[in-house]
């Protein structure tokens, strides 16, 4: 009875209550959050730890996939606005600064240092943070610090999922109010502009270009994917001979690409491979969560939860002051940082799944997008791609 068929039903199975449960709660209960509790309880009861591997969505959508999609992301982001989340860097670093102060100071006083040290790395970023700190608490004899690494991992995104929808929540309302008023007017250029940064809904192509737009009838979905690859592995190329991560050069090259007009703007979803791609991406994450067992998280539970909440604390501090100085919204500056806490596709899915709840209209919808959906695909990378490698590369001398 159970195939590889079988294995792709139940990750849709699960995907799919996450999007039910969010829409009926108007992104209140992130769809990711929820997806996450049904993996996460399924690998304790009824799923086998090789469901994903067995779905096949690996390694697909852990290679390619990934950077197909973050190309593809370049392509709903302008240049003019990727220039100006100089801000959302900024906010970013402090704020991870922040986490980080306040958790190795206080932390030692309520756990042991050690967990500290080897849980803050992946409380700052992805796995290859969590696996650097195993690997190194593992070279010290230390075993349960190990544990913790990878517990921190799979688990710090039940904090960083609902802490970010309340976030967005309220700045998207605030947002809307202001939409409403009909206060506010665009110019032709920044409302196409606007409507351009949307992964769900493709807007009109119109934007000035210096190559010729392909003609519908010569460009197929696979002519698409041709050009997309092509960009993809010249990020993929400039990762491996240039100390910059591939995926940030993915993002960089696809916004370079779209504003020549070698990439269509939304270039997945006008071929209709996005919404699959992103499936398959997300269940490639929730594949992290197999190993989280009752025992480890019941043997590491009070120190986590610390360690969480320690580290949030000091965020949330860090980013209300930097937000003041540099005259950023506090819920996006906050929300921007929680983005180390799941990073990409996860921030992705949580910033549309709310601008879609909260909107009446796709004008609505486009406006929420485009202030908010740039600084958090930003703000993914610069918490876990970079600045988190180099926090794990740091701690893991500490040991």
């Amino acid at each position: 009875m159970y195939n590889f068929v079988a294995a792709f039903i139940l990750c849709a199975v699960a995907y799919v209550i996450g999007e039910w449960v969010a829409t009926a709660t108007k992104a209140w209960i992130p769809s990711v959050f929820v997806t996450a509790i049904v993996m996460l309880l399924g690998y304790w009861t009824v799923f086998p730890k090789t469901l994903v591997t067995d779905s096949t969505l690996i390694p697909m959508a852990s290679t390619l996939g990934i950077y197909l999609l973050i190309t593809h992301m370049g392509t709903v982001i302008s240049v003019k606005q990727l220039i100006e989340q100089w801000r959302t860097v900024v906010v970013c670093l402090v704020g991870l600064a922040g986490m980080c102060v306040l958790a190795y100071f206080v932390g030692p006083m309520v756990m042991d240092r050690e967990l500290v040290i080897a849980g803050l790395p992946p409380l700052t970023g992805g796995i290859v943070a969590a696996t650097v700190m195993q690997q190194a608490a593992l070279a010290k004899g230390l075993e349960v610090a190990a544990v913790f690494a990878i517990a921190m991992y799979c688990v710090q995104g039940f904090a960083g999922y609902p802490l970010t929808a309340i976030c967005l929540q309220s700045y998207g309302k605030k947002l809307l109010k202001e939409f409403r008023s009909g206060e506010l007017t665009f110019t032709d250029e920044e409302w196409e502009e606007m409507q351009s940064v949307g992964l769900t809904v493709v807007a009109e192509d119109t934007h000035k270009r210096l190559l010729p737009k392909v003609p519908e009838k010569w460009n197929s979905p696979v002519f698409m994917y041709l050009r997309l690859g092509l960009v993809a592995w010249c990020a993929f190329m400039l990762g491996t001979v240039t100390p910059v991560n591939g995926a940030i050069w993915a993002l960089i090259l696809g916004v370079i690409a779209t504003y020549v007009g070698f990439l269509e703007t939304n270039i997945l979803t006008r071929s209709n491979a996005f919404q699959f791609l992103m499936f398959g991406l997300m269940m490639y994450v929730f594949d992290g969560l197999k190993d989280c067992t009752p025992e480890m998280l019941k043997s590491i539970i009070v120190p986590m939860v610390a360690l969480i909440v320690l580290g949030c604390a000091g965020m949330a501090a860090a980013a209300f002051i930097v937000s003041k100085i540099l005259k950023v919204p506090f819920p996006l500056a906050f929300a921007n940082g929680l983005t180390a806490l799941y990073g990409f596709p996860c921030d992705a899915i949580i910033t549309t799944s709310t601008c879609k709840a909260l909107a009446e209209n796709p004008e609505e919808e486009a406006y929420l997008m485009s202030k908010m959906f740039p600084s958090m695909v930003v703000g993914g990378f610069v918490t876990v791609t970079i600045t988190s490698v180099l926090i794990a590369g740091a701690f893991a001398g500490m040991l």
